[in-house]
């Protein structure tokens, strides 16, 4: 052994020695050996104000051993029915201070403390060349420790996080390497050709909200003005989710981790269908599908609640949910057809018209998406076809 390589390992000895034990991971995190593929991790930093300029600034994610991996503490969570957004999968996180929890809420979102941060990577499973796959969302694989980034495109990671004075949106956008995240506050546009399991390809002009634009949704509460956290609610988060040590439900995670309290036994909690599974009622799918794309604008204090139109969970007045119902301004937005929900009649209905247009001026919802959810229409269209009785 040469004088210079004893040296070595005798110095990395005496770092390893006087090196800060790791803490143990709370449970639902990624396991250690896939955390330690690189460099130790930092822990998750939280700015209390300011724009960080790069997503890893914040230490939430890394791109280390081929993967986009999760930090201690950054746990993974999905939707019963989730928003669509241009047939992009998501992979969402949410993380608190420790000793933080979020306070339970039956109906509306938790009641998160400062220092909450949630993430929302937008990605799609690779095609051949440069395509992408146009596939449905069935959740993130983080087997291995995260997700494989030789098998997905990722396109932006939204950051919301809880600060003294309310929610901030910063959106990230991914270079063409999948190295790191820059923040564009002015969003992004970016081309997409997606191919079709029959493979039919249609382009997707992909757009990375700006800033104000977050506000469109997020800001679901008229009179304040205030971002919101959308689909942290009890009946979204109410399912089990693949954790590395198994399935369990969501809020029973949470509530383990700590960063739920005051939560009910899960089978005592509401709980949201999946819009794509058959086995569900038609009735219960597309509510909850009405209610994740429509309900955080039309709802009596969404951006949309003039409209009268109201599809959030808690509505249950025919009228409200569009059945017979007037427009409030006729127009090329109505079709020339002259009510919200026609029973029986899908192609009559107003509704269907502005879920099938991809027309800026027309297409509802009118962030969020460049091309129109076939599937997603379908279902709407059975909901109604399935719809009783006449108008007027």
């Amino acid at each position: 052994m040469s004088m210079r390589y004893a040296v070595a390992v005798l110095v990395s000895l005496l770092v390893a020695g006087c090196s800060k034990p790791q803490e143990a991971p709370r449970a639902g995190e990624p396991a250690a050996a896939a955390l330690a593929a690189d460099a130790p991790w930092a822990p998750v930093r939280f700015f209390a104000d300011g724009q960080p300029e790069d997503l890893a600034e914040w230490n939430l994610l890394r791109v280390a051993g081929g993967r986009l991996q999760l930090n201690r503490g950054v746990l993974p969570y999905e939707l019963n029915t989730a928003l669509f957004s241009d047939y992009a999968h998501k992979l969402r996180t949410v993380w608190m201070p420790k000793g933080q929890a979020a306070n339970y809420e039956p109906d509306e979102e938790f009641d998160f403390p400062v220092g909450t941060v949630f993430s929302k990577t937008f990605y799609y499973p690779r095609g051949e060349g440069e395509a992408v796959l146009r596939s449905y969302d069935e959740g993130p694989d983080l087997r291995g420790g995260g997700l494989q980034l030789s098998q997905v495109r990722l396109v932006e990671t939204r950051l919301l996080l809880r600060r003294d004075n309310g929610w901030v949106a910063l959106p990230y956008v991914w270079n063409r390497e999948q190295t790191k995240a820059k923040l564009m506050r002015g969003g992004e546009l970016v081309s997409l050709e997606l191919v079709a399991a029959d493979g039919g390809r249609e382009t997707a002009d992909y757009a990375v909200p700006d800033q104000n634009q977050c506000a469109g949704c997020h800001g679901t509460d008229m009179k304040s003005k205030a971002l919101h956290p959308i689909g942290p609610k009890a009946r979204h988060l109410n399912r089990d989710f693949a954790y590395d040590d198994g399935l369990q439900n969501q809020i029973a995670r949470w509530t383990q981790v700590g960063y739920l309290k005051g939560a009910p036994a899960p089978r005592q909690a509401p709980r949201d269908a999946n819009w794509h599974d058959p086995a569900a009622p038609l009735e219960a799918r597309a509510r909850a599908y009405l209610d994740i794309n429509c309900g955080h604008c039309h709802s009596p204090k969404g951006p949309g609640n003039t409209s009268g139109l109201w599809l959030n969970a808690a509505t249950q007045e025919p009228l409200r949910l569009g059945r017979c119902k007037l427009p409030i301004a006729a127009g090329h937005g109505t079709g020339d057809h002259r009510y919200g929900v026609v029973p029986g009649k899908p192609d009559e209905s107003i509704l269907i018209h502005r879920m099938r247009s991809d027309e800026p001026s027309v297409m509802m919802p009118e962030l969020g998406r460049s091309v129109v959810h076939e599937e997603g229409v379908q279902l709407i269209r059975d909901w109604i076809a399935a719809q009783r009785g006449e108008c007027g």
